[in-house]
């Protein structure tokens, strides 16, 4: 029996309080050609095992990233994630947990959440994390409705390297909020810091500099620092791979004032393009402008330690309208992912996987340059680049499919209708790719071009 709660007169009342005819009005921005105009044409009905055969037959069309050598990145990474991670996830304490508002009954989660903020704040070279956020995107965008608030301007210069997913997400804001952006144009070679400097004016609240960028090239952020401060701005460091900071200076030691990551790397599968997590790090300073929520520490009746939510400005608490951010929930399962995985390798072990990473890119590099019709662009990368083909990227790539081989993103899907970008692709390698992988992908470049 169906469980239908409402009737005929709930539903005409409550279509009348929003202001609509009729159902269909709640669909009036969808666009035309986007709404079916027939039902699906699937069965209407089919046993359990018969339809698990039906699906298990339509992945094996897939090529996947555990069976294929793959060379994926653009923002989302395969590293190996140890079993141990999986088993302590699925434990019941973390599993069914909540948010945590009652703290006395959510020492747990609440403890992971400090630990987790403790080593975001570590990694990026920041004082104070917030307890995550959906994903790398969302982070970027709220750092710099942040840096609107804090310096009370309205114009954002975000460096041509910013992934565009990131710049997309940006941009939705800023539309329907009312702030500006600028920005130069994106180049594979990377950015032009000079271009970059001469964007910020008195009235730029932020500056927004990805390192390694969208095309994989490393920058240092001490000079941007200097002439965003010089004009009272702040800088904002995004990272997308956030292995990278095992090895490369944080970017709190560079001068950033907000840093903005995807922390999927850690801990989370690629999962089809999610669920991720965002990590956010700031100076305390301006901590009470900080979006989502702080786990800290303190000392019940009884002296002893425990954990409690120390801030949390969000919309559905008391700050309502005066919220720092509308973000209401946090990826807590994503990030004690995150935390047990960093945990696992504690310090050195972290710094010991970005040189493997880094030592495997340069490997691959070094062999793809040797390929005819291949050029390697980078002058500096951590474990991702961008290579110039003599033929279009999608091609090869498409190509490369065919050969079992995952290439690497072309620089077309990622900036559609840019023809500088046509014949260039992206190539990320980590450790989970092997000698075999690595002369795989060299071969059938060399059979293609």
């Amino acid at each position: 029996m169906r469980y239908l709660p409402l009737t005929d007169e709930d539903r005409k009342e409550m279509l009348g309080v929003v202001g609509v005819k009729d159902i269909n009005g709640l669909f009036a921005d969808v666009p035309n050609q986007a709404l079916l105009k027939a039902p699906v044409d699937l069965p209407s009905r089919q046993g359990e095992m018969e339809v698990e055969r039906i699906m298990a037959e339509m992945a094996a069309k897939n090529l996947n990233t555990s069976t294929s050598p793959s060379f994926l990145g653009g923002g989302a990474y395969r590293h190996h994630i140890p079993a141990t991670v999986d088993y302590m996830i699925q434990r019941g304490e973390f599993l069914t947990a909540y948010t945590p508002y009652q703290p006395e009954v959510s020492q747990g989660t609440l403890q992971v959440l400090f630990e987790f903020q403790t080593q975001v704040a570590m990694l990026t070279g920041m004082e104070v994390a917030n307890a995550s956020m959906y994903d790398g995107a969302t982070s970027t965008a709220e750092a710099v409705m942040m840096a609107n608030r804090v310096t009370r301007r309205e114009r954002a210069v975000i460096a041509g390297g910013l992934h565009p997913h990131y710049r997309e997400v940006t941009e939705t804001h800023a539309k329907y909020l009312g702030f500006e952006i600028v920005s130069p144009a994106p180049k594979a070679g990377g950015d032009d810091v000079a271009e970059l400097i001469s964007l910020i004016d008195d009235k730029t609240s932020c500056v927004v500099v990805q390192t390694p960028d969208v095309f994989g090239n490393l920058h240092d952020l001490t000079k941007i620092a200097e002439a965003a401060h010089e004009k009272g701005a702040l800088l904002i460091a995004v990272n997308t791979e956030i292995v990278s900071l095992g090895l490369v200076e944080a970017p709190g030691n560079q001068g950033a004032d907000i840093v903005a990551c995807e922390g999927q790397s850690l801990g989370n599968p690629l999962g089809f393009g999610g669920p991720y997590v965002g990590l956010f790090a700031t100076n305390p300073k301006y901590v009470r402008q900080m979006p989502g929520r702080v786990c800290g520490e303190t000392k019940d009746v009884e002296g002893k330690r425990g954990w409690v939510l120390t801030l949390s400005t969000r919309e559905q608490h008391i700050r309502r309208e005066k919220a720092t951010s509308n973000i209401c929930t946090n990826s807590g399962l994503c990030a004690l992912a995150f935390s047990i995985h960093a945990s696992l390798l504690g310090d050195e072990g972290i710094k010991r996987l970005a040189r493997t990473n880094h030592a495997y890119a340069c490997e691959l590099a070094d062999m793809l340059a040797k390929v005819d019709g291949v050029e390697v662009l980078n002058k500096t990368f951590f474990n991702e680049f961008t290579v110039k083909l003599s033929k279009p990227a999608a091609e090869v790539v498409e190509k490369l499919a065919g050969k079992g081989i995952l290439g690497g993103i072309p620089l077309s899907r990622l900036f559609p209708g840019n023809s500088d970008f046509t014949n260039m692709m992206i190539v990320a390698v980590t450790e989970t790719n092997t000698p075999k992988d690595m002369q795989a992908l060299t071969t059938a470049l060399k059979e293609i071009l």
